[in-house]
């Protein structure tokens, strides 16, 4: 879903600019706080590098596949026969496991993360697909790119219990958030900055 097409459903002008008219909107649309709306557009702006990625990258170089995912990829030679292979990747990193089947059913990458906060496995699209009452998610996953890549990050905020987070705008408030999304403290600094960038655009 392009950040145009999302202002587009919230009544927004669809200028492809996130700024206090996009804020304000989406905070009408979605019925949210000041506190929540800052915390949560600031986090998913930062895992889509500013609403423009919406869809796992998965084409790892060798060395990167050894980095990033060494449990699958302990040696050169094997990381090598999957290298700049994205579906190949999917595959293998994500097979028998989060619901789907083995390397060789395709589930990992038909179940590759999509969305603003990468929906990630078959039993998280099935459970996304309940939620939303939409189950052809199940048949067409690309449906979580083009047309419910934000509704998943809320489905991710309410399933994780993120909102109790949101209560407030503040560096602890937002170091906690960071760590339940990201699994650790990448980008922190830059979540927090548009975090209270966002608030001050509220305020």
């Amino acid at each position: 879903m392009s950040l145009k097409k999302f202002q587009e459903v919230i009544g927004a002008e669809p200028d492809g600019v996130f700024g206090k008219e996009t804020l304000t909107k989406a905070m009408d649309y979605y019925k949210l706080s000041k506190e929540q709306t800052a915390h949560f557009f600031a986090q998913v702006s930062h895992e889509t590098g500013e609403f423009r990625l919406f869809s796992e990258n998965l084409n790892y170089s060798a060395d990167g596949l050894m980095k990033t995912f060494s449990k699958y990829f302990p040696t050169k030679v094997l990381a090598m026969s999957y290298a700049r292979q994205p579906e190949k990747i999917a595959n293998r990193v994500y097979g028998n496991r989060m619901g789907n089947g083995p390397e060789a059913s395709g589930d990992g990458w038909k179940y590759r993360g999509r969305g603003a906060l990468q929906l990630t496995g078959k039993s998280n699209y099935v459970a996304f697909s309940q939620y939303l009452d939409k189950p052809e998610i199940i048949t067409n996953p690309d449906l979580v790119v083009t047309e419910y890549a934000f509704a998943s990050a809320f489905y991710f905020f309410a399933k994780n219990k993120l909102w109790n987070l949101c209560v407030k705008v503040d560096d602890a408030s937002i170091l906690a958030l960071t760590k339940r999304i990201n699994g650790g403290t990448n980008g922190l600094k830059h979540r927090m900055e548009l975090t209270k960038k966002y608030y001050a655009l509220l305020s």
